[in-house]
């Protein structure tokens, strides 16, 4: 018990630090690029609803999981293209969990072969610590009465049985650009350093985040078979994370490859690094329906107590913005 009591605290801090990072690691990055950054809303074209669901660190209790959904949509007005769409987040990790709920518009510029969009999001974000959870007298019990206390002031209290939460207004705004061969975008999410006061005494500072994102579609000899490789850099300019990927795909349809994750941050003035490595897998344009799966494997001291993080996501989507076809007749002389 003594040792699930310490595992958990370092797991919360590591997750606290390393992660930026108030947002949740996800590993399929590339399919879902509304997330970080608000201007790649309706790429493509296409109306899309969009699920994923993500556990990380599996053996290890109370854990982080991420649940996300999302709806977006291209549209039309006059001669000009634009996108909207929501998103959910929904983040628990040990006795914590927060929620956020955006809306997310994009306007869409023709350029060159591709589209440059500038976009924004607003919505809010919610911070919640279950109180009910904290079991101080057994804590207590296993420190022979020295570690807690039931009156320390470190822990907070009151809230009921769903705990103590706090809600703060939240915005961000990026600049994405997408093309056949090639896509790359950058954004700034949490754009007003929110704070979440979320207990008496307790609050949660997010800061500001820098994502930079890009990917190449390199087509082979064989032209059923296309090679991508993409990176996503995610900073708050304290804690560095950058993600690698090569993915294959055969026939438009499946794709399969590797990345890696690796993570940098500054704790006491020292750079404290990990890193992880994940093998991902989809199957797309099956009546509309796309499936992809993601396994990855810390590469730190999680790996002795983790069987690793699992990660799958389910989308459907369809082109809403296809040129109308004409009505073409013969002549009646060659009939």
């Amino acid at each position: 018990m003594k040792r699930y009591i310490v595992l958990l605290c370092g797991l919360m801090c590591c997750v606290a630090l390393v992660r930026a990072q108030f947002d949740p690691q996800v590993g399929q990055y590339m399919f879902m690029q509304p997330t970080y950054n608000p201007a790649a809303v309706g790429d493509g074209d296409m109306m899309r609803v969009f699920g994923s669901h993500r556990m990380q660190f599996t053996g290890i209790m109370d854990a982080p999981m991420t649940t996300y959904f999302s709806f977006s949509s291209p549209f039309v007005i006059g001669k000009t293209r634009h996108a909207a769409g929501i998103r959910f987040v929904n983040d628990r990790f040990g006795l914590f969990s927060n929620q956020s709920l955006y809306g997310t518009y994009a306007y869409k510029i023709r350029l060159g072969k591709g589209y440059l969009s500038v976009g924004a999001d607003v919505g809010f974000l919610n911070l919640s610590f279950a109180v009910d959870s904290v079991n101080l007298t057994n804590i207590a019990q296993i420190e022979d009465n020295a570690y807690h206390m039931a009156t320390d002031e470190a822990i907070p209290t009151g809230g009921g049985a769903s705990g103590v939460s706090g809600m703060t207004f939240d915005m961000g705004v990026g600049v994405y650009y997408s093309s056949p061969t090639w896509w790359a975008g950058a954004s700034y999410g949490h754009l007003l350093n929110p704070v979440l006061e979320w207990a008496d005494r307790a609050e949660t500072k997010v800061r500001g985040t820098f994502y930079a994102t890009g990917g190449y579609n390199w087509r082979l000899r064989n032209k059923s078979w296309v090679l991508k490789p993409s990176a996503m850099l995610t900073t708050d300019f304290v804690a560095w994370d950058l993600n690698l990927t090569m993915l294959a795909q055969v026939n438009n349809r499946f794709r399969f490859g590797m990345g890696g994750r690796f993570a940098a941050v500054e704790v006491d003035e020292a750079v404290k690094a990990s890193g992880a490595l994940n093998v991902l897998f989809s199957a797309d344009k099956v009546s509309g329906l796309e499936l992809g799966y993601t396994y990855e494997l810390p590469l730190n001291s999680l790996l002795r107590e983790s069987y690793g993080s699992h990660e799958i996501y389910l989308a459907y989507g369809f082109n809403v913005l296809k040129p109308k076809r004409t009505n073409k007749y013969k002549s009646v002389r060659f009939l």
